[in-house]
């Protein structure tokens, strides 16, 4: 039988060992409510094992617990009515915590009346949904469709712009996006209640831990407007509770409640995941914690291999497959729904775009291979990648050769051999194999795709790209060697669908599209270059969008339409691409907003500014309760000290009694699932070399205040082993109040942070926040 309350003195004697306790156990009377315990196999083998005195510490405190769910004994004897009344308690708490959470995060949820900070955004993104327009972003697309879905549902027809922070809703329906986002983040607080409270079996644990998430005036302010944060850090810790309660579980292995915290798991962690990438992090936790659980079982030699099969076969299709086809599903509603040109559709390759109603290529038709004397254009196949372009212009004097510009946009081009003269109408069709060597001459200019050993304009280890030559002819520099990427001599080159690369046949440099913009001379186009590193890039490749040619018949694009797997990789791979490509030079449309660095986050060193920066401006300032973040981070320090000694304890065998080994047991369990998850969310930060801002700590900040809660609960109950029972009660009661009255406190002196500060700022004596700058960089 489980324990089924902390704080219940054990029967056990150290002294005299468990012959001791079997005896005493097996003397009972039955009519007083305990088990006699018959001389079974089973039971003498527990016994037995822990009269051993080879085992280690670990082990006996292991064994003591595994004896105690043989003899079925409980740590005291509960009266049913003191149960009842605790579990009404707890029941009473977690509404009380519910209508808290829900109070402060609705809490005048309209205000400001206008765009704050990334809901320009993050509600254009939900517009993009409503109205069904291709978008690019490089989250994956579960907030974003829910957002949107929020605001369909509440009456939001997708018509304002999300132009700029600062924009005025006016009589447009905001109130259900931002409602939607309030209410996960007000589900935030309870899961934590939920959790710590599986975790330590302690009812002041789980509400300092409810207190400190209600409290904080950082996760109050992010969860009331139109972002992702809310959503995200909903998935994660509704991961982390079904983890906790799955666990909770192992008793009753393949019980219908042992399955929906299982598959609860599963499913949020898809949910994680389809909305940032850094749900890879609790995914990682969740796989911690399974990989360990398996092992264990694997270790149990009374659960035969068959069962044990079972187990992983059962964790396999709840904790993989069905997350990874959840986060499948996820994008194929995206691509369904977003089936209208946009935004987005340069990011994406050209045989991505003809699916998209309104592009130029949906439904077009034209020559499906290339040959000679077409006419097309040439998309590089970087982000965004413009057209290889060329126009009358000249390079100005000092760069390079002064020859006819060529650049990275719109133009045409027809496709010549090597030793092409004049066209005849009567000469058969020849197509173009890979490894043929081709002309491509410019049609409006009739000058050649030239390159020369000049260095190009601004990539000065490559070469000059230009055009040359006088109705068509040239020079030896004019000829290129086609490869089809992936290719053997005698494929064709097929349009939309093959990546080329053309080799410079007198250099034996590559065509290359750098993405860097030309001065006002170059008409502030792309630079094309041609690169002397043959590494094989999409900077380096191309494809063949337009093509023209009289002599062949034309096909509908839609025969060349990519699959569903061939889309949902090519959007992965440009969304890595172009996420690692933010750089912290990077500025944001918002001119008050500044990057931080991970140091920063836990000492709370910087915020964010929401809305407003003069003293005329409504403003809402992104900054957690100092008190909160501080004790946060000393109680991280405080967990380390005190699991540190908890270990050292049991490893050198010093008798406990069974509170303290209960104690340990929460510190060394519960306390290292949620420093292990602080960890995983907070230290890869410091390996990324993107842009960062002050709310990505905010998943970290989850685990370290349920840390926080499991620490001082543990801490207030050790001190019983210094005074006595009714001391220690007094000072366990007295502080656990002190430290929710603290967090009333302080979130009464800086609630205005998260509900709107008008007049002087904080160093302004008369400003109704003068004082409470506690940090000189504190900007509110």
């Amino acid at each position: 039988m489980s324990v089924e309350s902390r704080g219940c003195e054990s029967e056990y004697d150290p002294k005299h060992g468990l012959s001791a306790l079997r005896k005493r156990v097996t003397e009972r009377e039955p009519h007083k409510g305990n088990v006699k315990v018959a001389e079974n196999t089973e039971t003498r083998g527990a016994i037995n094992k822990h009269q051993n005195h080879s085992l280690n510490p670990r082990e006996k405190l292991q064994d003591i617990g595994g004896t105690e769910h043989v003899l079925g004994l409980k740590k005291c004897n509960t009266p049913a009515s003191t149960t009842s009344a605790h579990q009404e308690w707890t029941v009473y708490s977690l509404i009380l915590v519910a209508l808290l959470s829900l109070c402060t995060r609705f809490y005048k949820i309209l205000e400001p009346p206008h765009i704050c900070w990334d809901e320009t955004h993050f509600g254009k993104m939900g517009s993009y949904y409503i109205n069904q327009t291709f978008f690019f972003d490089v989250h994956p697309p579960l907030g974003k469709m829910l957002i949107g879905l929020a605001g369909y549902l509440t009456g939001y027809d997708g018509s304002f712009p999300f132009a700029k922070p600062g924009d005025k809703f006016e009589e447009h329906s905001y109130a259900g996006m931002r409602a939607f986002c309030a209410l996960l983040g007000s589900c935030l607080p309870p899961f934590a209640y939920l959790t710590v409270l599986e975790l330590s079996k302690s009812l002041p644990a789980a509400l300092i831990t409810a207190s400190l998430l209600i409290f904080d005036t950082g996760c109050i302010t992010i969860s009331q407007y139109i972002l992702l944060d809310p959503i995200l850090m909903f998935f994660i810790l509704g991961s982390v509770l079904s983890m906790v309660k799955f666990s909770s579980h192992r008793e009753r292995a393949f019980s219908g409640s042992w399955w929906l915290w299982l598959l609860l798991t599963g499913v949020n962690l898809a949910g994680a995941l389809g909305v940032k990438f850094v749900g890879l992090f609790v995914i990682l936790l969740v796989g911690m914690n399974t990989v360990r659980d398996l092992w264990s079982l694997l270790g149990d030699i009374n659960l035969s291999l068959v069962l044990f099969g079972k187990h992983l076969l059962a964790r396999v299709f709840c904790l993989i497959l069905l997350p990874a086809s959840l986060y499948i599903s996820f994008f194929a509603i995206h691509f369904l729904v977003l089936n209208k040109s946009g935004p987005g559709d340069g990011f994406f390759s050209s045989a991505f775009q003809s699916r998209l109603i309104g592009n130029n290529l949906h439904n077009a038709s034209m020559p499906e291979y290339l040959a000679y004397g077409s006419t097309i254009t040439m998309k590089n196949v970087r982000i965004a990648g413009g057209y290889l372009h060329s126009h009358w212009h000249l390079y100005p004097e000092g760069v390079g050769a002064r020859q006819q510009q060529v650049s990275d946009f719109n133009n045409l081009w027809f496709v010549r051999k090597q030793d092409f003269k004049t066209e005849n109408p009567t000469d058969l069709v020849e197509f173009v194999k890979h490894g043929d060597i081709i002309r491509l001459e410019h049609k409006e200019t009739s000058r050649n795709l030239h390159s020369h050993l000049h260095e190009a304009p601004l990539t000065k280890k490559h070469f000059q790209v230009t055009g040359y030559g006088i109705n068509g002819t040239g020079d030896p520099n004019d000829f290129w060697q086609i490869e089809v990427c992936g290719g053997k001599p005698g494929d064709l080159v097929k349009v939309l669908r093959s990546k080329v690369r053309l080799i410079h046949l007198s250099t034996g440099c590559v065509l290359y599209s750098s993405g860097k913009t030309l001065p006002k001379w170059g008409w502030e186009q792309v630079e094309v270059s041609c690169s002397p590193y043959l590494k094989d890039t999409p900077n380096s490749q191309w494809n063949f969008e337009d093509h023209v040619n009289a002599k062949l018949p034309n096909i509908s694009l839609e025969v060349l339409k990519p699959s569903f797997p061939e889309i949902l990789l090519e959007s992965h791979i440009v969304m890595i691409r172009v996420s690692s490509k933010v750089e912290t030079a990077n500025t944001s449309i918002y001119n008050n907003e500044v990057s931080s660095k991970p140091w920063h986050w836990p000492i709370n060193y910087q915020g964010l500014r929401f809305s407003g920066v003069n003293e005329t401006e409504y403003r809402i300032y992104l900054l957690g309760n100092p008190v909160i973040w501080w004790l946060n981070l000393f109680s991280i320090a405080l967990y380390v000290v005190m699991v540190t000694i908890a270990a050292t304890s049991i490893q050198r065998g010093i008798q406990l009694s069974q509170k303290a080994r209960e104690r340990c047991r929460v510190l060394m369990e519960g306390g290292r699932e949620m420093m292990l998850g602080w960890l995983l969310h907070y230290l890869p930060f410091f390996t990324m070399g993107r842009i960062l801002y002050y709310h990505h700590y905010f998943p970290a900040l989850l685990f370290s205040s349920m840390l926080t809660g499991i620490t001082w609960d543990t801490m207030l109950q050790s001190w019983d082993l210094f005074v006595s029972p009714p001391v220690t009660q007094r000072i366990y009661s007295g502080g656990v109040a002190v430290l929710i009255i603290l967090f009333l406190y302080s979130f009464y002196l800086f609630h205005p942070l998260s509900y709107g500060m008008v007049g002087p700022p904080a160093h302004d004596p008369s400003s109704p926040m003068a004082g409470l700058k506690w940090m000189e960089s504190w900007e509110f």
